[in-house]
């Protein structure tokens, strides 16, 4: 990177959509450039919004490929659940996705914050709230706490959402559990409002039936 690695993000490169934060995301994978990651952190309170949003884009896409890399950042992360930008808010939450198998005492730890941002949030801030509840869930010591907050979320869902939810909550599921799930799908499958609706919940009630 030259300088800096704000010079190559989409914006300042005059270029629309995020394929060049993307590209730049791999690219840090693959050289493990840690003084760009911290300079990408620093920049989540850049003033050019747009720089912010880059930014963020490039350090979810690297927590995709390379979560180590930006773990430590988890409380930076957070404290974009407090923003007035909404782009910060999901994208911050898809960054602790990515992050939550590494950090899981620490994010369960800040679970209230989360559960607050999801219940104001956007569907992307709900869709990975749902993520975040379900990686928690596979471990016993959160169990009691994370497992009725995500029935929940499934509950009330819209039904168009409820097929994916149902499947990423898969890894949360085990035999203590399933019969709640089984009943949340038993009970909203006439709600569904498409062939391809019932047909993922079905293959999820399929999947949980066999555990």
């Amino acid at each position: 990177m030259n300088m800096t690695v704000l010079n190559q993000l989409a914006s300042a490169r005059g270029l629309k959509g995020s394929e060049a934060n993307i590209r730049l995301a791999k690219e840090l994978s693959v050289s493990k450039n840690l003084h760009a990651v911290k300079e990408l952190v620093a920049n989540l309170t850049n003033k050019d919004k747009n720089i912010q949003s880059d930014c963020i884009k490039t350090l979810y896409e690297l927590g995709y490929l390379a979560p180590d890399m930006i773990a430590d950042y988890y409380v930076e992360f957070m404290r974009l659940l407090k923003s007035r930008n909404n782009r910060l808010v999901w994208g911050g939450m898809i960054a602790l996705v990515t992050v939550t198998e590494l950090k899981h005492r620490e994010i369960f730890d800040s679970l209230d914050r989360i559960m607050l941002t999801v219940g104001m949030g956007s569907v992307i801030t709900i869709d990975n709230g749902v993520e975040i509840l379900s990686l928690l869930n596979k471990h016993d010591c959160y169990f009691d706490t994370t497992d009725p907050l995500l029935a929940e979320l499934l509950w009330k869902c819209p039904i168009k959402q409820l097929p994916m939810y149902m499947e990423k909550a898969q890894v949360a599921v085990n035999k203590r559990n399933k019969e709640i799930y089984l009943s949340i799908i038993a009970k909203r499958l006439p709600e569904c409002e498409s062939d391809s609706q019932v047909k993922r919940l079905e293959k999820c009630m399929k999947l949980l039936k066999a555990r």
